[in-house]
């Protein structure tokens, strides 16, 4: 096992990676306030491990809360499911709430653990590749709105992230392609030798090699861990964790929660950022075409649906919580291994951006 620290002082907790770690119990009873705890998962993941887990923790009172799966139910109604469960088994403010699952389900748990008597203790236990290099870490929980993804929420730390990297021998293929886009999205913005590493060990990673996964896992929590322990609520530099995410969520939102994962959006989403960024002469085309190629082999789109006009990404950009007084922000590349937040550019390059023929792009590097 490794671990690695979120340093924020009082509220400062571990992040444990290995593998076996869910059936560990010194993985979860230091963090344990009480008796009771509260596991949220899935009707996907919950036949996989929620045994594994309920056997960590004998001795306590557990109940588990298994939900839908699915982007799609990340609202209101899904929640309110959680509370119900927390409610009908008389939890009181001593208890834990375990989030196991992926990105929906420790967002919406870590929610429900920041509103249950006004905040209980929670543990993010991540078993898809984007929930444990990404939003596990940090404190970030929310749910949707039909106008804007992630756009209710709080910033609540959790008490500790567990990390078993044994869960992802049972992860689609299509949702590892969907982590790596959070994967090689901390090379972009602040470690440009992991891209280079990346790109020599992308086809292990996608055939599940251990020890590979383990250090891109590794490399990208210390990264998400060192920008957060420097800027917790987003005021700076953590907004360029968002690299393609402005891009993205337009995507989600339009074509409807579920229908593209969040990975594959950031994909997409990522490939527009490195469009503008070159169109503004702050990355080259080399440099741009490089960094489509490692999302290609990673087996990422990086072609934004076909469906969508520039005024339809306009629309959706224009509900962003990087929007400020009006003026839509983005994150873009001053260089590879170097993110800007910005609303400095023409609005000209936008719209190129936004009409792009990225098809063509793809095509024309596949030729080569």
């Amino acid at each position: 096992m490794q671990t690695l620290k979120v340093e924020l002082a009082e509220r400062s907790y571990p992040i444990h990676i290995g593998e076996g770690l869910l059936a560990n119990p010194e993985c979860f009873l230091p963090y344990l306030a009480g008796k009771q705890v509260a596991i949220v998962t899935n009707e996907t993941v919950a036949p996989l491990y929620l045994a594994q887990l309920e056997q960590a923790l004998a001795g306590r009172s557990v109940i588990s809360v298994v939900l839908p799966d699915g982007e799609a139910h990340k609202h209101w109604e899904t929640l309110q499911t959680i509370f119900d469960g927390l409610l009908s088994a008389r939890h009181d403010r001593r208890t834990t709430v375990i989030a196991l699952g992926g990105g929906v389900v420790g967002d919406m748990a870590g929610f429900a653990a920041a509103c249950y008597q006004r905040g209980v203790d929670f543990i993010q236990v991540p078993t898809t590749l984007l929930s444990q290099v990404d939003s596990s870490v940090g404190g970030k929980t929310g749910i949707n709105h039909p106008l804007g993804k992630n756009m209710i929420g709080a910033f609540y730390q959790p008490k500790a992230v567990v990390i078993d990297t044994a869960s992802l021998r049972t992860l689609p293929t299509r949702e590892l392609s969907a982590g790596m886009a959070e994967v090689i999205k901390y090379g972009l913005i602040c470690d440009e030798p992991f891209l280079t590493w990346l790109e020599e060990n992308t086809a292990a990673l996608m055939a599940l090699d251990a020890r590979a996964l383990t250090e891109a896992i590794r490399r990208s929590c210390q990264a998400k861990a060192d920008v957060v322990n420097a800027d917790e609520r987003e005021n700076g530099v953590r907004a360029t964790l968002n690299l393609g995410h402005t891009f993205g969520h337009a995507i989600e939102t339009h074509m409807g929660y579920g229908v593209w994962l969040h990975g594959e959006a950031v994909g997409a989403g990522t490939a527009m950022a490195l469009e503008m960024s070159m169109r503004l002469g702050w990355i080259t085309q080399a440099e741009r075409d490089r960094s489509l190629r490692l999302l290609l082999r990673a087996g990422l789109p990086v072609v934004p649906p076909a469906q969508m006009a520039p005024e339809d990404f306009l629309r959706h950009m224009a509900v962003d919580k990087k929007v400020l007084d009006g003026r839509m922000r983005l994150v873009l590349l001053r260089r590879l291994g170097e993110a800007v937040v910005t609303d400095d550019y023409p609005h000209e390059i936008l719209k190129a951006t936004l009409a792009a023929d990225y098809a063509g792009i793809v095509a024309q590097l596949q030729g080569e």
